[in-house]
């Protein structure tokens, strides 16, 4: 099912170069350093209940397209948030997964998805109606099995390390479970203070309460606000936190006086703050992370561009993140001036910029990483993490910023089990992309050598401090 030759240009002279490059790298380590995946599968080490709760029902890229189709999330088993009755069979999940399994074709979660199945579980047969039960079976045996245990896969996968993501709320509970349980496996806490800062989002009030409840201190004011998400970054780092996240509409940053972000934050308080606060104190904040990073040298991420929870009937029955994240067009070059300006030239701080819109990269990210010493671009972004999307996103930035002005690959993933996948495809467009440089004599084959790690596992570590 798996060609070896998978995803390599068809000219032999490239891909003879291609398939020694990917085999130096095909086993090197994985440094995971953004993700989604719940810490306390590692923290409970428990068997994955079986193949649907493990592959379906967690990953939005998967449910989204049999969605897109005319599938009720609620026939794969997709929780309510008022409670309301789901599909609660997940053999019949299963199968009509299988029965639905060509709506992936020459998709990056095929890709993942035929992978997790050859090289994770050993499947010899293709995904269709008809092996649909048998394929359930064989999983869910393995599953029940101690090989298959959450930490027994992170150790098969040679993941050396592995950052979650997590709200600025969070009391790190599983985080310090897995830290005092004596395993070997490293995996670190991201902070990410997006629930805390969209000061006109649903819910901003209660993350407000669960921060002084976590942090012991009321927060009545902005500087009470400041103080509590640095005395959580110092929680984090305490855990072994290197990066936070930061997920925004819009890459504005400003600088406000003490007086308006403090009749902001004021005005929130009450209930009384606008759409036009919010994004004023979402510009003003990131400019106030920025600063933080500089003090204590968290890496900060910036995700910004998307269109979040864009199908309203979904985001009220289901709630957040279930595929209806859409991009949008984002413009960088005046947006971050300010920020790169203040902060952009200081060597304490690593700033990782993300980018749906496929048409800046070139444009405005690359020129700007290829100048400003803080600053990185992060890797080809969801619906770009694909074969074509990461060999764009290379074409693009490498000719004006080089690969040592971007952070290597992270998975970005929620699917435990796809993470080996998605590492394997990038090795593989990255070994073709240098592969076809060396066929036009653009670098040589020691300069390719030696970019291939680099992308594979060195950018990432480096970038992220790990």
């Amino acid at each position: 099912m798996l060609h070896p030759d998978r995803f390599f240009d068809p000219d032999p002279q490239i891909r003879e170069v291609a398939r020694d490059l990917y085999a130096m790298v095909r086993d090197l380590p994985l440094i995971c350093p953004h993700g989604h995946v719940d810490p306390a599968i590692l923290a409970e080490n428990r068997p994955f209940p079986d193949p649907a709760e493990l592959i379906i029902i967690p990953d939005h890229y998967v449910f989204r397209m049999l969605y897109s189709q005319g599938i009720p999330l609620e026939r794969l088993g997709i929780p309510r948030g008022d409670g309301r009755p789901v599909e609660t069979d997940h053999r019949a999940i299963w199968q009509l997964f299988a029965e639905n399994f060509h709506l992936f074709r020459g998709t990056p979660s095929r890709c993942w998805l035929e992978h997790e199945l050859v090289e994770v579980f050993g499947i010899e047969e293709p995904l269709c109606a008809a092996t649909g039960q048998a394929i359930y079976d064989d999983i869910s045996e393995k599953l029940r099995s101690e090989e298959f245990l959450p930490r027994s896969l992170f150790e098969k996968f040679r993941i050396e390390v592995l950052c979650t993501t997590d709200s600025a709320s969070d009391r790190l509970e599983h985080h310090r479970a897995i830290r005092d349980s004596g395993w070997k496996g490293v995996v670190r806490p991201t902070f990410r203070p997006d629930a805390a800062v969209d000061i006109a989002g649903t819910g901003w009030r209660e993350e407000i309460e669960r921060l002084e409840q976590v942090t012991g201190k009321e927060i009545a004011s902005y500087r009470d606000f400041v103080a509590a998400l640095e005395s959580r970054r110092e929680s984090f780092r305490s855990m072994g936190a290197t990066a936070t996240d930061h997920g925004v509409a819009s890459p504005r940053t400003l600088q406000l006086s003490r007086w308006e972000v403090e009749g902001i934050f004021l005005r929130a308080l009450r209930g009384d703050a606008s759409e036009a606060d919010g994004e004023l104190f979402t510009a003003h904040m990131l400019m106030e992370s920025a600063r933080m990073s500089v003090d204590d040298g968290l890496v900060m991420q910036l995700h910004p561009g998307c269109f979040r929870n864009h199908n309203p009937l979904i985001f009220e029955a289901f709630g957040r993140d279930k595929g209806a994240d859409i991009p949008l067009a984002t413009e960088y070059t005046r947006n971050l001036q300010p920020l790169l300006a203040a902060y952009g030239n200081h060597a304490n701080l690593t700033l990782v910029v993300f980018t749906l819109d496929e048409s800046t990269l070139s444009r405005e990210l690359a020129p700007l990483a290829g100048h400003y010493p803080a600053m990185r671009l992060g890797p080809a972004w969801w619906f770009h993490d694909s074969r074509e999307g990461m060999t764009r996103y290379r074409r693009r930035v490498t000719e004006t910023a080089g690969i040592y002005n971007t952070a290597g690959f992270n998975d970005d993933t929620r699917a435990f089990p796809s993470i080996p996948a998605r590492h394997d495809l990038c090795r593989r467009v990255d070994a073709n992309f240098l592969a076809g440089l060396v066929a036009e004599h653009v670098i040589d084959r020691r300069d390719a050598e030696e970019m291939i790690v680099d992308l594979s596992y060195g950018l990432a570590k480096k970038t992220y401090r790990l």
